[in-house]
């Protein structure tokens, strides 16, 4: 029989009750045991009431009706292979089209196990489309998903080249904060953080306000040159976690970098550590507190020679920043501070790194810096060389990276000893005590206190001699103008071979390789050069016992004291019988 339309309302009322609850197979079954009560048309009528396909309610009577309601395992709603079928299988193709569309804009490494796409789905599907599959997004999900495919953002931890003393350098490092906190002397980390915009701009973060009243800034971040901007400059206290930082509103240069550690130094390195004699600092390889940077090595000294401290720095090697401990024990917690709060001034930025802590203790002193730091000052090549003979002591391994600077100079460099000429004794020979009767140091020091008025002589004698100034350049150091003179330390060692060993000029001349007459000349002058200085020389070693009064027993005398000497072949002869001075005076009266 017909159904009635006042039959469909209520069944289409019981159905939308019961469709809210009932999962697939409960909705199927239910359905078709409606429509067996209701007879002929039930199927039509139920289906009708519910809106469902009447395929749907058949599907429920046939099973209730072959009584295979526990035909299906547990959780299943449905017999395997029952419903639409996946885009892959019903188009065949389809995957190898997908491989090779992605084939051409697929990034990775080709051996690791998840690699990534540079197209969208709807890019992929649009692709697909033009090779003639059909295919939604979702699909396109899962056959990328089980092709390995994921989505991914970038990951920043491409270090670039690596240096090859990269390790050596870190553990170098390492071992030196071990040191200097063991001996309670004080290792600082430094750098400069970004440059920050200074007015109403946006930063990144939020930040708990009244509901509908966000901080207002601006739409744009357009620099402004009238605003301005600050860079500020950290230095962290490694062994008590505390962060200083200089805020700038000049150029980060050098002198600024300087500047910062010389607050931090008056403002609390001396009051925390008030003993200290060194200094540590630990920094990047490049800005303002570069390696190479000349600047930053001459302000480094002018803050030794003011504050008494023996500074150590050691640089990370190059693209190696975010190992510097500031990075990830100050900076980030400064950055944290300041989200979603625009830096309308300086004194703003100066008060926010002042607000920084955390639950780990670190708190941080924040100090305004508005001096003039220009950019392009220039180091001359004369302070440099002072600087590294007299100021810079470089680490014996990667000095270019580890280097202290000295709080005083030290002592000016002598000249380094050229070649010794052909025919002669070295001078490093003749200056041993046994021949000289002084300590080489002494002798040396002698020397270095003659060299002004030794110099301040011989101009003078050479302008009586031409009667007239100087008009061609000095070739040599020594002014012999290219030809073989004795300098002041070897006047002087013939002066003392002379007073020691009682040498003949002969003799002294065949060890030097000058004739009889300079030695002579060389003699008189050390004399009288020490006769107008003045200078108190040190006690001389007595004369041995028995002088050597030939060439065998001079060589014989030196072996006994450890100094092999070797007489020299040249054009002076050394006589075979050394006569000592007034010996021929003697021998004649007898």
């Amino acid at each position: 029989m017909a159904v009635c339309g006042d039959d469909v309302a209520v069944l289409a009322a019981k159905f939308a009750v019961v469709r809210q609850v009932a999962d697939e197979r409960m909705w199927r079954v239910y359905l078709g045991s409606e429509a067996r009560a209701l007879g002929y048309g039930g199927i039509a009528a139920v289906a009708r009431a519910a809106g469902v396909s009447q395929t749907t309610v058949a599907a429920g009577v046939a099973e209730i009706e072959d009584g295979e309601l526990d035909g299906l395992p547990a959780g299943r709603s449905r017999r395997a292979g029952g419903g639409r079928k996946k885009a892959e299988d019903a188009q065949p193709g389809l995957t190898g089209a997908l491989r090779g569309v992605l084939e051409a804009v697929t990034r990775g490494d080709p051996v690791a196990e998840i690699t990534w796409c540079s197209l969208s789905l709807r890019d992929i599907g649009r692709q697909m489309a033009g090779l003639g599959f059909g295919c939604g997004k979702d699909a396109l999900a899962r056959m990328l998903r089980a092709e390995g495919y994921s989505l991914q953002g970038m990951s920043r931890t491409i270090e670039g080249r690596q240096h090859p003393d990269r390790d050596a350098q870190f553990r170098r490092i390492n071992a030196m904060i071990a040191g200097f906190r063991a001996a309670g002397e004080p290792a600082v980390s430094v750098d400069a953080k970004k440059k920050e915009q200074l007015g109403p701009y946006h930063r990144p973060g939020r930040s708990w306000r009244p509901q509908g009243s966000p901080v207002a800034v601006r739409d744009h971040d357009f620099p402004d040159e009238e605003l301005g901007k600050i860079t500020p400059y950290g230095v962290y206290d490694i062994a008590v976690n505390r962060g200083f930082v200089s805020v700038g509103t000049s150029c980060d240069t050098a002198a600024f970098a300087v500047n910062a550690l010389r607050l931090w130094w008056q403002r609390e390195g001396s009051l925390r550590y008030p003993g200290a004699g060194k200094l540590l600092v630990t920094c990047d390889a490049g800005g303002s507190n570069s390696y190479t940077s000349r600047l930053w090595k001459h302000e480094l000294a002018v803050l030794a020679a003011e504050t008494g401290l023996e500074i150590t720095v050691c640089h990370f090697p190059p693209g190696t920043s975010k190992w510097n401990k500031i990075e990830h024990r100050l900076f980030c917690h400064i950055t944290r501070t300041w989200r979603a709060r625009p830096l309308m001034t300086a004194e703003d930025a100066v008060a926010g790194i002042a607000a920084t802590v955390t639950g780990q203790g670190l708190k941080c002193t924040a100090v305004l810096d508005d001096a003039g730091y220009p950019k392009g000052r220039e180091i001359s090549g004369a302070r440099m060389r002072h600087l590294e003979d007299r100021v810079l002591d470089r680490g014996a391994v990667r000095g270019e990276w580890n280097y202290t600077v000295r709080p005083a100079p030290g002592p000016e460099p002598g000249p380094e000893p050229g070649p010794e000429q052909a025919g002669r004794c070295p001078q490093a020979t003749l200056t041993h005590p046994a021949l000289t009767g002084m300590d080489p140091g002494s002798l040396h020091a002698l020397a270095a206190a003659l060299d002004v008025p030794f110099g301040a002589r011989r101009e003078q004698r050479n302008y009586t001699q031409r009667g007239h100034r100087r008009v061609n350049a000095i070739r040599n150091g020594d002014g012999s103008n290219g030809r073989r003179r004795l300098d002041l330390t070897d006047h002087l060692i013939a002066w003392r071979l002379r007073e020691h060993l009682h040498l003949p000029l002969q003799a002294i001349g065949a060890l030097l390789g000058v004739n009889a007459s300079t030695v002579s000349h060389a003699t008189a002058t050390a004399a009288a050069l020490l006769a107008g200085a003045r200078i108190p020389l040190p006690p001389p070693a007595p004369p041995p016992g028995t002088l050597p009064r030939t060439p065998a027993e001079l060589l014989h005398y030196a072996a006994a004291a450890g100094l092999t000497l070797t007489i020299p072949e040249n054009s002076q002869t050394m006589p075979g019988h050394f006569r000592r001075r007034g010996e021929h005076l003697r021998h004649a009266r007898s």
